[in-house]
């Protein structure tokens, strides 16, 4: 066997071990982890983890999970914990605590403190005789399947678990409470996740800035409206002011014979495609790219069939979307 062979085996190792050992997990799942859900529902205060080494590593991603999701979390260290940052618990709250030996000495006085001051806590373990579970008022308990490195020593099909452990909890609060995408993107304001989840009103124009004439308006005033907008299209309106129509430049070349003597009314292109202010701004995206179109006016089917903005694709491109 080459070398790289050796190592493309290896890899393969690692990653059906892994996956051998999350198979086992989903297997186990069990009454425990509905009573980890509920007690951090029921929770007044935040989800408070810890763990110290690579348990303390996944602690911190579990941490940002529920916390982005919509469950008040945070991480605290256990060491920093004995030195001070105990303060940072209080009634209300429920504590995480992550160890794969369910021995750590480091989350002893954090133990402690719980029980002293009646904190509730949910032990992660792959050992339910150990202090951190017997102490536990929940455990989650992983399987014990050793370490992909073969000996044991090295971290991996246990942290795999764990973080699995971690995002099943904080995915079922999420449902449970059914936390949306929209909900999603107020953690997530930045990036290109941050972009994904923009709605339309995010991004919409809207008041002056809206391209809009009469179905009444003569050709020659809806042209100086699309020139002083500069979306390159207008949209028209009926006489009680609902979006009828919208006029773009294919309807200018289809009627450029006698175009001035017309009236708006003559030249759009009647019911429009529009969209709701409180769809995603990808979603808008997709019905751009589908129908061939640059821009879409939004109209909020709830209160009525007037036009409320204009969302065109180059603001959409500008946000990261496209």
């Amino acid at each position: 066997m080459t070398e790289t062979e050796q190592l493309l085996a290896t890899a393969r190792q690692v990653a059906t071990d892994e996956a051998r050992a999350l198979d086992a997990l989903a297997e186990g799942f069990d009454n425990r982890f509905a009573d980890a859900v509920r007690l951090i529902l029921e929770a007044k205060g935040r989800v408070i983890v810890s763990g110290i080494g690579k348990s303390g590593h996944i602690g911190r991603k579990i941490a940002a999970t529920l916390a982005s999701t919509g469950t008040p979390a945070h991480f605290v260290h256990p060491a920093e914990a004995s030195h001070g940052d105990l303060g940072m618990l209080s009634k209300g709250d429920v504590v995480l605590a992550i160890s794969n030996s369910g021995e750590a000495p480091e989350l002893a006085d954090l133990l402690l403190f719980t029980r002293r001051f009646d904190i509730p806590l949910i032990g992660l373990s792959s050992r339910p005789g150990s202090t951190l579970m017997t102490q536990a008022d929940v455990h989650l308990q992983i399987p014990a399947m050793g370490e992909a490195c073969g000996y044991g020593i090295v971290p991996s099909i246990s942290t795999t678990l764990t973080l699995a452990m971690g995002d099943a909890l904080a995915i079922a609060i999420m449902k449970y409470r059914d936390f949306r995408p929209e909900n999603f993107r107020d953690f997530h304001p930045g990036g290109k996740l941050g972009a994904r989840l923009s709605k339309v009103r995010d991004l919409m124009h809207e008041g002056i800035a809206l391209p809009l004439v009469q179905d009444s308006t003569p050709m020659s005033d809806a042209l100086i409206e699309i020139s002083q907008k500069g979306f390159g299209v207008v949209g028209v309106t009926g006489a009680e002011g609902a979006l009828v129509g919208i006029i773009t430049d294919g309807d200018l070349r289809r009627h450029m014979e006698g175009l001035l003597d017309h009236s708006a009314a003559d030249v759009m292109t009647k019911a429009p495609t529009t969209i709701a202010p409180d769809a995603l701004a990808e979603e808008a995206v997709a019905v751009m790219n589908a129908r061939k179109i640059t821009c879409l006016f939004v109209v909020d089917p709830q209160s009525g069939p007037e036009a409320l903005g204009l969302l065109h694709i180059h603001d959409c491109l500008r946000a990261g979307l496209g």
